[in-house]
């Protein structure tokens, strides 16, 4: 089988997207039922690390935008003589020739269009539901994200499957070293509420005198929330640092002397951050939503999402401050996480890629 990619997440900095292929791609490149296939990526760029991949790399020069998208990846695919096209990133070319298989990770773009300027909402929301209905098959992260999908687009639930995503190597259950480290991860978003986070940690910081809070997260929003300006209104603005990246020495670094996760998220497809902090040993603090219950289950404390900022900053500084606390929401962590594996969720992958090819 000829499996052709659209790996265009994969260049520069990989988040969310990019991050999700590279943990099939690992897993893929290690196993014998998937390396008996020939696997295409086709970027825009070169990829960086791309020889540890058992994968060719077709490099389709352009910016990677729509437009990429619907003119350039189509011809590539095509030249690939792919048997299936894998879109691991909501949309796909509407005139790709070889049978579809898309992953929607969320339905954010529908289920809250304020979130969006009007042009990016409309875009996202007609390329996906177009994509999705001539997919052959369309996986997504959670039951939750299913249920949104059916919802909003509509497509016959015979062609969605629900496969978790993985996580890397987990730490051991360590508590030497923890510092009063609030730690974010993830891209700034409206909807993750990251100016709530850092007022209420003006609150923490009151309760807890040595307390920091660290943020590591490319600014996303629309309209522009300038999170330097309210850390710098805040009266322990200089206990919090806010970075758009670090590579991931330092980030592994955050995660071994955390000790509380913030990430107060009122709308996900899934939230691989919060797992990825219960697997360092870092508790996590959710706001209360149906996708965060399903994900992370006792492995979390929730707070409504009615909450004040004095409620938000009581459980993060009970947290900080009661390794008691810590452990009570430590101790359900494998639980947790044993039900989230790379090899599992690309050997499940590949048998979606593989009936969509033998459908053809």
């Amino acid at each position: 089988m000829r499996v052709a990619i659209d790996a265009r997440e994969l260049c520069g900095r990989p988040t969310g997207v990019g991050r999700y292929l590279t943990g099939l791609l690992d897993a893929w490149s290690t196993s014998e039922a998937a390396r008996r296939h020939q696997w295409t990526l086709i970027a825009p760029a070169a990829l960086e690390g791309s020889s540890r991949w058992a994968a060719t790399v077709e490099v389709a020069g352009g910016s990677g935008g729509t437009m990429w998208e619907q003119t350039t990846l189509p011809r590539a695919v095509g030249a690939a003589q792919a048997d299936v096209f894998f879109a691991p990133g909501y949309t796909a070319p509407l005139t790709v020739a070889a049978p579809l298989v898309l992953t929607i990770h969320d339905v954010s773009f529908f289920a809250h269009p304020e979130w969006f300027s009007f042009r990016e909402g409309v875009r996202r929301r007609q390329l996906t539901a177009w994509s999705a209905r001539r997919a052959r098959a369309v996986i997504t992260d959670t039951e939750f994200s299913k249920s949104e999908i059916k919802r909003f687009i509509g497509i016959d639930e015979k062609r969605l499957r629900v496969i978790p995503l993985g996580l890397a190597a987990r730490s051991d259950d360590r508590s030497d070293g923890r510092s009063p480290i609030v730690l974010y991860v993830g891209s700034l978003f409206q909807r993750r509420r990251v100016d709530r986070l850092i007022r209420a940690f003006d609150l923490v910081a009151d309760r807890v005198p040595d307390a920091r809070l660290e943020i590591v997260g490319e600014n996303r929003t629309n309209p522009h929330v300038d999170f330097e300006s309210i850390r710098a209104g805040c009266r322990h603005g200089d206990r919090v640092s806010i970075r758009s990246y670090v590579d991931d020495g330092a980030l592994a670094s955050l995660y071994n002397r955390a000790s509380v996760f913030a990430f107060l998220s009122e709308y996900e497809g899934f939230g691989l951050t919060p797992l990825e902090a219960l697997a360092a040993g870092v508790p996590p603090v959710l706001l209360d939503t149906p996708v965060a219950r399903e994900t992370c289950g006792a492995g979390a404390r929730y707070v409504a999402p009615s909450a004040s900022n004095d409620d938000i900053a009581a459980t993060i500084a009970e947290l900080l401050s009661n390794a008691d606390a810590r452990q009570g929401v430590l101790r359900h962590r494998r639980d947790v996480l044993n039900r989230y594996d790379w090899p599992l969720a690309a050997a499940a992958t590949l048998s979606v890629l593989e009936e969509a090819a033998g459908a053809r």
